[in-house]
């Protein structure tokens, strides 16, 4: 039973001691987030009160040794007594820090300022990073998690001015509104009607602006600086111009303060701006806003981060209540007039792919039975089988974003839809004791591949605990016990329809539960978006499910591919949105209630997604980020590459490096991550180095 001691009486983070080998493990077991510190002996860790970090965190130990180990690599910024930065330690670096008071900051899961004592040694190659004293040193951890969603109430009518000032108050949750100390001092007006409202609600919750009613929609400032926005023509493209530009220029300003770091988006960009970034990085928010937005937008945008979210909102007085989720992701909002919704399902299109005769798929119908099948029963045309219904689904044009959603009424085809009660779920979520606990439910025994791969994917993560269940051929009862029991993710490989799961004497529909302890899913069967909505409804966070029937060997491969994906880290919607692009099947699954949601942290801060090209004999390796709650967007990134010595923004592309095939290689061993090799996707663990070459 591991030792708890050390930070006592908090029920969020903890310290837990390890014996094998010896050291401590820090916990934040809301998010489900660790990491270790290894130590040559067994530790005592006992607390100390937060106020004497010099950075603000929420548990406070300490503990002596001579050395402790990071196994793993990560950003280590090293600074003085006063905050100034002295340096920092990346991949393959070393430093040696003479004596003096010293705060460590490390870029772990878990915001983490260790202060001591110098002379200190750090040295990090490849696989660790290793804390080195002159002598037993007494070692000061101080943490606090990295992400925390506000739970306030915000009450308004819907009357539109009163919602302006609703959506007003949303930048109060924000812990700054400057590149650094809080300060604001700006304004935004528009016409009082949603659709102009509505697209200003992420600008105005990172510039923590005033929000009031005017003839046309602008931004001013106390200082009296003004930009018109362009209305009605092209306002939400202008509006979203303006938010990334804002952020982009502020994200490169803050090089200028505690993170003083080789940034790769600034120095690509100095040489064209005439801006004194210092002088910015001490000017209120207000007093930024005119130079940064003298700058033409066509400078900054190859450089500005691949946005992670448009949401698509429909401009009615119900969808404003969850916009508060959306634009804590920042959230490019555009609104859909609803005079172009289409009514058609979208199992036409999956019919049109080419499915042929006799075709396993993953429906279920009430007059079918595992238990006692007839001849072939689920061998059968998708076409002899799909009924049209009426359901209305809501298509939209392709947007400049990572993934997108839609807040609104309507199934939506190619895009995530946002549930309010999977929000409200999030913010009631407890404290998690025990490992991530996974479950695969396979209720047709003919579709056991899919189980072999999908068991053999979770939990193969050195120093990550996963507790995965395999449950086989359920009866209701059975599976309404599954559903019942406190699980990170299910896995359900079977058969549902509008009426429920099919289990081996029944259907189960999710309606009937009364609460679920499942925080997210893969319902990886026909037409399973009603019992996904279901289980939000019942209490789980977020899910993925499909809109059709799905034929069972492309559904093989996205529950292959979408395990394996979240089990290296990626958030739902970012799965998905590899995901879809290794299948025909891609467009008939999309995401339910929080996309954000991770099952297991990324192995690195932000997951990588890797394309690996070859000619001749040269390798070259394109590296691109994703963020996560963790790791937002705006956090920095870098590959842990020999010749890689720029951070950049998260997320997007980071960069390209010609690397030799042995170098490829030692990098793909690193930690596991998604690779596109010769138009297909591969594993960094199993792309051998024979299979591209060798030096």
């Amino acid at each position: 039973m591991p030792n708890t001691s050390g930070m006592p009486g908090h029920a969020r983070l903890i310290a837990e001691t390890l014996a094998d080998p010896p050291g401590l493990e820090i916990v934040d077991r809301v998010e489900q987030l660790r990491y270790q510190l290894h130590t040559p002996e067994a530790v005592s860790p006992t607390p100390v009160s937060t106020g004497k970090f010099y950075f603000p965190v929420g548990r406070g130990l300490r503990m002596r040794t001579r050395e402790f180990v990071l196994p793993s690599v990560v950003s280590v910024f090293v600074r003085d007594g006063d905050g100034n930065m002295v340096s920092e330690i990346e991949h393959l670096d070393s430093e040696s820090l003479g004596p003096g008071e010293y705060i460590l900051e490390l870029s772990t899961q878990i915001k983490t300022y260790i202060e001591v004592e110098g002379p200190v040694e750090i040295t990090a190659d490849l696989l660790e990073v290793r804390f080195e004293f002159a002598e037993e040193t007494a070692v000061d951890i101080g943490v606090r998690s990295r992400h925390n969603r506000p739970a306030a109430t915000i009450t308004t009518t819907t009357d539109p001015v009163e919602m302006m000032l609703a959506i007003g108050s949303f930048g109060s949750a924000l812990k700054s509104t400057s590149v650094d100390p809080p300060e604001t001092g700006v304004t935004l007006e528009a016409p009082p009607a949603y659709d102009a409202i509505f697209p200003l609600a992420s600008l105005s919750y990172y510039l923590g602006a005033d929000f009031v009613p005017a003839q046309r929609p602008r931004l001013v400032t106390d200082d009296g600086f003004a930009y018109a926005f362009d209305y009605p023509e092209g306002y939400e493209d202008d509006v979203a111009r303006v938010l990334k530009q804002v952020f982009l220029l502020d994200c490169l300003a803050r090089t200028e303060g505690f993170y003083a770091v080789n940034l790769h988006e600034r120095n690509a960009l100095d040489a064209q701006l005439d801006l004194d970034w210092a002088a910015l990085y001490d000017a209120p928010l207000a007093e930024r806003l005119e130079p940064y937005l003298s700058v033409p937008y066509a400078v900054l945008a190859e450089h500005v981060p691949e946005w992670r979210l448009t949401a698509h909102v429909e401009p009615t007085p119900d969808t404003v209540e969850q916009l508060p989720f959306v634009v804590d992701d920042l959230a490019v909002v555009r609104t859909v007039d609803t005079e172009q919704w289409r009514s058609s399902s979208p199992d036409l299109r999956v019919a049109a792919d080419g499915a042929g005769e006799d075709v396993l798929t993953r429906s279920a119908s009430p007059s079918e039975s595992t238990s006692e099948p007839a001849e072939d029963p689920v061998s059968r045309s998708v076409s002899s089988t799909t009924q049209r219904d009426d359901t209305t689904y809501v298509e939209f044009e392709e947007a400049d974003s990572l993934e997108q959603a839609w807040l609104g009424e309507g199934v939506p085809v190619g895009a995530s839809k946002l549930i309010p009660a999977a929000f409200h779920n999030r913010l009631d979520r407890e404290v998690t004791a025990g490992d991530i606990a996974i479950t695969i439910v396979l209720n047709d025994d003919r579709m056991a591949e899919e189980r072999d791969l999908v068991d053999s994917a979770y939990g193969d993560r050195q120093n990550l605990p996963f507790d995965v269940t395999v449950r086989r051929d359920l009866t209701v009862e059975q599976l309404r016990e599954e559903l019942g029991k406190d699980r990170s993710f299910l896995h359900y490989i079977g058969h549902t329809d509008e009426e429920g799961f099919e289990c081996a004497d029944g259907k189960l529909d999710v309606s009937s539960l009364d609460q679920t302890g499942i925080d997210a899913f893969l319902l990886n069967a026909c037409k399973s978006y009603q019992q996904g909505v279901n289980l939000i409804e019942a209490g789980a966070i977020g899910g993925i499910v499909t809109l059709s029937e799905v034929f069972n060997e492309g559904a093989v491969r996205m529950g292959e591919t979408i395990s394996r994906l979240l089990n290296a880290g990626f958030p739902l919607r970012a799965a998905l949105t590899i995901a879809r692009d290794e299948s025909i099947l891609g467009g008939q699954y999309i995401v339910v209630g929080d996309g954000g949601m991770t099952v297991a942290q990324p192995a690195s801060r932000a997951p990588f997604f890797l394309e690996l090209f070859t000619t001749n004999d040269e390798y070259s390796l394109s590296v691109q980020s994703f963020v996560t709650d963790n790791a937002g967007i705006g956090s920095m990134s870098i590959p842990k590459i020999e010749y890689a010595d720029e951070y950049s923004l998260t997320s997007g592309f980071i960069g390209k490096f010609s690397l030799s095939a042995n170098e490829v290689h030692q990098f793909l061993q690193l930690e596991e991550m998604p690779v596109q090799f010769n138009d297909e996707l591969h594993w960094s663990s199993t792309l051998s180095i024979a299979e591209f070459g060798s030096d």
